[in-house]
């Protein structure tokens, strides 16, 4: 397996995997064709350098798993750098096979690379696997999240 930055070819793949769970199929608006606000948005990311959009290719050159790694500057920890994982998706069909670890082994690589001194994320609630799978890495539960969607 190889791990990439995302092309906008990547796209439609990526929101599928996104759009491929009971949460995800009442956010994400997947259909042929794609509707443009996906494309814009790849585009914001792409052309930002404290945001990387990242996939997983099998063997076969299809992709298979994604995530999103943003670069946090803060004031706190000395004007520190955090880094934020977030929308981690593995194909149905390829799930359980490690690509998972994989991605999220490369971006807490990337992490430090880039100089951060955290890697943070969060996970649903009502998805105690992700949690288990985040613990398994190294990651604790340090704080409670709060979200507050604007519609």
């Amino acid at each position: 397996m190889k791990i990439r930055k995302a092309r906008q070819g990547d796209v439609a793949a990526i929101v599928a995997m996104l759009a491929d769970d009971p949460l995800g199929k009442t956010r994400e608006n997947y259909r042929d064709p794609l509707p443009a606000v996906y494309k814009q948005a790849f585009r914001a990311i792409d052309s930002n350098p404290d945001h990387e959009l990242i996939v997983v290719e099998a063997d076969n050159a299809e992709v298979v798993g994604t995530l999103q790694l943003s670069f946090i500057q803060y004031l706190t920890y000395r004007g520190g750098v955090r880094a934020q994982i977030e929308a981690v998706r593995i194909r149905s069909d390829r799930r359980g096979e490690g690509v998972g670890e994989l991605m999220v082994r490369y971006a807490v690589a990337r992490a430090r690379s880039r100089g951060a001194h955290v890697v943070q994320l969060t996970t649903d609630k009502q998805r105690p696997d992700a949690l288990r799978f985040y613990e398994k890495l190294g990651f604790t539960a340090t704080h409670e999240g709060m979200k507050l969607h604007l519609d």
